[in-house]
């Protein structure tokens, strides 16, 4: 099972010129780091495989699925850049209204929310309100809302930005633990969330792919000389530089 695009064309207005033309992709299992300067088109694959927005031309599927239907939607979840609170919602009732948004019943949803929050290491905040939560355990929050309806694709648009270094660490080890059982991209600016539990590593740049593939790879582009401990930015570096 995976999500593909399959010669996507998606412009936000149709007199500009499309942000994807013609695109093709796969998520592979696993934990995929999405990089690429700003306006690469990061956040518009993200919005494509997470069926918030249709392309133009082409088809975006899963297992099967066609992004224009439910089922599709259920099993894909997509965590925005920013989570906002809603006011007076704790923790697990936010977690359960998304899955209840979701289709579940409202039983299953408040049962599984708590499930969720354990998953990300929040059952502590269950009962706590959204607004008072910190902005690091408000992503989490939102992982445990893709996570309430069972998806078995996460898609994370720029999920730790704003995060001090050991807040990135616990998110990273969280997203880490659940890809035994779900597929997980995380788009990013910030080499450093590459760390070293990345799957595989997509390099995209003006709506073009320059890199797809494992880690390893990723990281042999490195130029020779490069300090010890910056290999990945060396190598992301290296693959803009080549266009």
């Amino acid at each position: 099972m995976t999500l593909q695009l399959n010669s996507c064309t998606y412009a936000y207005r149709r007199w500009q010129t499309p942000v994807l033309k013609d695109f093709s992709w796969q998520l592979p299992q696993g934990l995929t780091i999405l990089l690429g300067p700003n306006g690469a088109g990061k956040s518009t694959l993200l919005r494509l495989g997470a069926a918030v927005a249709q392309p133009r031309t082409g088809t975006v599927q899963f297992d099967g699925l066609h992004s224009s239907t439910k089922d599709y939607r259920k099993s894909v979840a997509w965590m925005p850049q920013n989570i906002t609170p809603i006011a007076n919602l704790t923790a697990r009732e936010y977690v359960s209204y998304i899955g209840w948004l979701k289709g579940m019943n409202r039983q299953d949803a408040w049962e599984q929310a708590a499930q969720a929050l354990r998953q990300v290491e929040l059952a502590e905040q269950a009962d706590t309100r959204t607004t008072r939560l910190s902005g690091g355990q408000l992503r989490r929050v939102g992982v445990a809302g893709a996570l309430v309806h069972q998806a078995k694709v996460i898609l994370l648009d720029e999920p730790t930005a704003g995060m001090d270094p050991r807040q990135r660490r616990v998110f990273r080890d969280i997203l880490r633990s659940l890809t035994d059982r779900v597929s997980v991209m995380m788009s990013t600016h910030d080499v450093a969330d590459l760390a070293e539990e990345a799957d595989h590593v997509t390099v995209l740049e003006t709506g073009q792919v320059l890199y797809t593939g494992d880690t390893a790879g990723f990281l042999e582009h490195t130029p020779q000389g490069t300090a010890s401990g910056r290999a990945a930015e060396g190598a992301y570096t290296a693959i803009l530089e080549r266009t």
